[in-house]
């Protein structure tokens, strides 16, 4: 146990029991704790491999590269349709915890055995990725929109193409890209 971390377990509200057995026995796998983003984060040699993270409705253990795993039974979660990589188990109390104990030791020595293989999880570029018809109309219509936006980041791209996404209506769609086109032009991400 990581004494850094120890902050985190005690000032939990929320799911203290739950993720302090999780701690147990993520430990008992001969990961090293670390403190990443605020969170419990264990690794092996010094390659992130699961996380602990808390949420309203559960306590969840996040794998890497979760999407690698066989997922004999059936537990993994991927938390939205952009996340490539990663997957969680979520718990919503101790004993789920306590029964999932051996089953949740083989998914995290399978995660381990992968890290020593070297797999990687194939991620989709920037190109795959559908642009939203109402952003496309301005990069059409605007040379220095379309020279702004290439000239971000593969992850800047995605997370406007994303953001431009999630609305169903296509004034929605429309207003979100009209907000960020200045934000575009300066070169800024959706979060800068």
């Amino acid at each position: 146990m990581n004494p850094k971390v120890d902050f985190y377990f005690n000032k939990a509200k929320k799911w203290q029991k739950e993720i302090r057995e999780l701690r147990t026995i993520i430990l008992d796998c001969g990961l090293t704790e670390e403190l990443k983003w605020g969170v419990p984060c264990y690794t092996f040699q010094q390659t992130n491999i699961v996380l602990i993270h808390v949420f309203k409705e559960y306590c969840a253990v996040l794998f890497f590269k979760g999407a690698l795993l066989n997922d004999a039974n059936d537990i993994l979660i991927q938390q939205t349709k952009n996340v490539q990589s990663a997957r969680q188990i979520r718990f919503t109390n101790v004993r789920e915890i306590v029964k999932m104990e051996p089953i949740l030791k083989a998914y995290i020595f399978e995660a381990i055995e992968v890290e020593k293989a070297g797999l990687k999880v194939p991620l989709k570029k920037t190109s795959d990725f559908i642009i939203p018809e109402e952003f496309q109309n301005k990069l059409d219509k605007s040379a220095a929109l379309k020279k702004a936006f290439k000239a971000l980041t593969p992850g800047r791209q995605r997370a406007y193409i994303f953001y431009f996404s999630q609305p169903k209506q296509s004034k929605t769609r429309e207003s979100r890209v009209e907000k960020s086109m200045p934000q575009i032009l300066n070169g800024k991400g959706l979060n800068d």
